[in-house]
């Protein structure tokens, strides 16, 4: 085994954690391997050794680096389930499902479909980004006939299911009408929004829950649960030219009979799942994966409906169960079947409807989101599936999403209504118990007795009050959380622990600002949500007290923007002129777009005449004088600025 590639300062698993690991080898159903059967099912041929890079040399996707998972025994530093999971996933290449339909796994989190229509290929889900979307293609074509594609299909509105598009075709002929792009209703608008109003927030956090920033080894990242990792070459996107917009819609594309069904509000606020009658194929996009999934992401992201994701799965199970030989997904292995995969639809579904219905049991009873997650348990009978286990999601974090959905954060208690912030509240709790250096010395002893979900909790609390000895107790903290790490089945919870704890030991990493979203994306705002994203950079302080109207005229769209800023607050109106507005500003809608990724500045802009200011032109820099720009690497773990520190 390789264990030469570590987080520095990591430190192995100790006794107690040993013994966390031996114990869930007795429970766990390790004797069961028929994913490992399914996931090989069908298999062609491997994914080409190497490093998929980009133009510029930076490296997009290095499948090699998981090569320490060839070991069949689990290493006492992950949990015995997580191992058998991530080597699962490194079952990979290109695949035949079923006779016209491929998929190629392991390119990224996500699959590529791959359906031989009549005169060409209709592909479903081309990954995150171009790079490896075009080596997918490139492997299929190495052992297929190279036919044009005629199709693609976005399955929803996640960036892992259609960054990579102008990878596997060219938007001319999607212009020109020779390609579809095929995409649920509100596609658009969810594909673009929900990473740019919490966007700095949610890719911040988003480092931890997959992992992007460890080292690839035993005592680092192994997967991420949906597959092993996300892949960062060029994320692009081309807009659909057709949008399922009824419940079920059929459609026939180059020959393939496709059943759309909408799914909206379960996995993903804009998503469908397909069936193929005459392929006799399921395709449940990513509302089944083999394992249970999120209902409120570690990044960040609105609260999934439980209820009506088991309602989806429940009408998948009726009308295709008993049309459909094979079942597949957009992460993960087919199943194989109609008995198989009714079953696994199933215990999906009875997943989904347990956790939110036993939430609801005990919250209705009077119980905290804290206390249900505690002792809520699957019963055996999901307990004995994979496919349940919280390799990704987790019993503990749903039970408290679903308490969230419905009650939200506050718990209903007074004396949580107005809380100290955390590091006011930290130093008067570690006063309390008498001073860091005791606290110190008693979390200490509780790390010997394993107690490290407490003695993180305790760490933390030192870190945020600044204690003298903070640096030990930052270790300390760190010592816990990489524990917990190890013992965590969750692939998403492990990577959390151990990057809480490299960033405790070696400080937050230095990441590049907001400016790095693709082109397309940002020409896919529309100017709403554009403005609206300006709004939440003004710093309000700053702009108390100050009032301003600009009006914006875009030259090549002819759209109009009223601007106003009053009360410190920004607000807009959109189609919108006002001959008194203190400045009115023409410009192309191109050139926002250049500025919005920091490609030039308004006044660069303005200096070479690429646009036209009348009245007030010191109202515009007035304006941008008031805009925040937010920085990537601000502490999670560490002591934040506040304003009472």
């Amino acid at each position: 085994m390789n264990l030469n590639h570590n987080p520095p300062g990591a430190r192995p698993a100790t006794t107690f954690t040993r013994q966390c690991q031996h114990a869930a080898r007795r429970w766990l159903p390790l004797d069961d391997t028929q994913s490992f059967d399914d996931a090989q099912r069908g298999f062609i041929a491997p994914i080409p050794a190497g490093v998929i890079q980009r133009a510029d040399g930076a490296p997009v996707w290095n499948l090699a680096a998981y090569g320490f998972l060839g070991d069949e025994q689990a290493p006492d530093s992950v949990h015995p389930g997580l191992w058998r999971h991530a080597r699962v996933n490194m079952i990979t290449g290109l695949f035949k499902v079923t006779e016209r339909v491929y998929q190629v796994r392991g390119y990224d989190i996500s699959n590529m479909t791959v359906i031989e229509g009549d005169t060409g290929l209709v592909l479903i889900d081309p990954l995150i980004s171009t790079e490896v979307a075009r080596a997918a293609l490139e492997l299929y074509f190495q052992h297929r006939p190279r036919r044009e594609v005629r199709a693609v299909i976005y399955s929803h509105s996640h960036a892992d299911h259609f960054g990579g598009v102008r990878g596997v075709v060219d938007e001319a002929d999607v212009k020109a009408g020779r390609v579809q792009v095929i995409a649920p209703a509100g596609f658009m608008a969810e594909a673009v929004s929900e990473n740019v109003l919490a966007g700095n927030a949610m890719s911040r956090r988003a480092l931890y829950q997959f992992g992007a920033l460890l080292p690839r080894g035993p005592l680092g990242q192994v997967d991420a649960g949906l597959g092993k990792n996300v892949s960062t070459g060029t994320v692009t996107l081309i807009p659909p030219t057709l949008t399922i917009e009824q419940a079920v819609e059929r459609h026939v594309i180059d020959g393939i009979e496709c059943v759309f069904e909408l799914t909206p509000g379960a996995e993903a606020p804009s998503e469908l799942i397909v069936h193929h009658p005459g392929l006799r194929v399921l395709n449940m996009t990513e509302i089944t994966s083999h394992n249970f999934h999120n209902l409120l992401p570690l990044r960040g992201a609105q609260v999934r409906d439980a209820r009506a994701w088991a309602h989806y799965l429940d009408g998948a199970l009726q009308r295709y169960g008993h049309a459909s030989d094979v079942l597949i997904a957009q992460h993960h292995w087919p199943v194989w079947g109609r008995e198989a995969l009714e079953g696994f639809l199933a215990r999906q579904r009875d997943l989904y409807k347990f956790v939110h219905d036993q939430t609801l049991r005990w919250m209705n009873r009077g119980w905290l989101a804290g206390e249900i997650a505690e002792v809520l348990q699957l019963p055996e009978s999901l307990q004995r599936d994979w496919a349940c286990h919280g390799f990704y999601g987790t019993v503990k974090h749903n039970v408290r999403a679903v308490v969230q959905r419905y009650l939200g954060a506050y718990d209903g208690h007074p004396a949580h209504l107005d809380p100290l912030p955390p590091a006011a509240r930290a130093r008067k709790m570690v006063e309390y118990m008498g001073g860091a250096q005791a606290v110190l010395e008693r979390a200490r002893a509780d790390f010997e007795r394993g107690e490290y979900r407490w003695v993180a909790e305790v760490g933390a609390l030192l870190v945020h009050a600044g204690a003298s000895p903070a640096d030990e107790a930052a270790a300390l903290c760190a010592d816990a959380l990489e524990q917990l790490g190890y013992q965590a089945e969750s692939a998403t919870w492990r990577n959390a622990y151990l990057q809480g704890a490299l960033e405790l030991r070696h400080g937050a990493p230095r990441l590049p600002g907001t400016g790095t979203a693709s082109a397309d994306m940002v020409k896919a705002l529309p100017l709403d949500l554009w403005f609206d994203f300006l709004a939440i950079r003004i710093d309000g302080a700053k702009a108390a007290g100050k009032r301003l109207r600009i009006h914006w005229h875009f030259s090549d769209t002819g759209e109009q923007v009223l601007l106003n800023l009053e009360n410190g607050a920004m607000t807009h109106r959109l189609g919108v002129a006002d001959p008194g507005a203190d400045a009115s500003i023409t410009l192309e809608r191109s050139l926002l777009d250049e500025i919005s990724m920091q490609r030039t500045k308004f006044p660069e802009a303005f200096q070479a005449g690429r646009l036209q200011v009348r009245g007030r032109v010191v109202a515009l820099l007035e304006l941008f004088g008031l805009v925040e720009r937010f920085d990537r690497s601000f502490a999670v773990v560490g002591p934040r600025p506040y304003p009472d520190a």
